[in-house]
């Protein structure tokens, strides 16, 4: 028996070790350069000065999905699209999140009821972790939307629960 052993707290230095890589992960995250309608102007507008999306730690756009974590799907999807979206959110490496921006994004928008092409929200196509609404929403939304993501992060952890390690010792 070593003498460290029973001295400190079950799972003290991983939840230390959580807290370093979230906040790291939260304050560095990199979107993808992927815009599809009119959200996308809004979405390049709060990258600009006037709205510094780089305090946040997210002005370093990506050109390619393989570079990014997170994927801002701006404007409307359509079905001849949505395959797109799935092939570019594939190709994004782990821990990869998703932020749904604006009505057509969310949920189909004005589209959706007179249009047959048109996805009615791209949470059926990728799993969204934040949603952005409005039309077309204006930056603030967005800096709000980040900000929401980076609590999720924040809150993200690699320990296992109770349940699975009795699970795992069982089997």
């Amino acid at each position: 028996m070593s003498w460290i052993e029973n001295r400190f707290e079950e799972g003290l230095i991983l939840t230390s070790l959580d807290w370093a890589i979230n906040w790291g992960r939260s304050n560095s995250i990199w979107p993808v350069t992927f815009g599809l309608a009119c959200c996308a102007i809004e979405m390049m507008a709060t990258g600009a000065s006037r709205f510094d999306i780089d305090r946040f730690g997210a002005g370093a756009f990506r050109p390619s999905p393989r570079q990014a974590d997170l994927m801002i799907v701006a404007g409307t999807v359509t079905y001849k699209m949505a395959s797109r979206v799935k092939r570019l959110y594939n190709q994004m490496p782990e821990p990869k999140w998703v932020m749904a921006m604006g009505a057509c994004t969310v949920g189909g928008g004005p589209y959706f009821k007179h249009g047959y092409h048109v996805v009615k929200g791209v949470d059926l196509v990728v799993p969204v972790d934040v949603y952005v609404p409005g039309c077309p929403p204006r930056p603030e939304s967005l800096l709000e939307g980040l900000m929401r993501l980076q609590d999720k992060i924040r809150q993200e952890t690699r320990a296992k629960s109770e349940a699975s390690r009795a699970k795992a010792a069982v089997v």
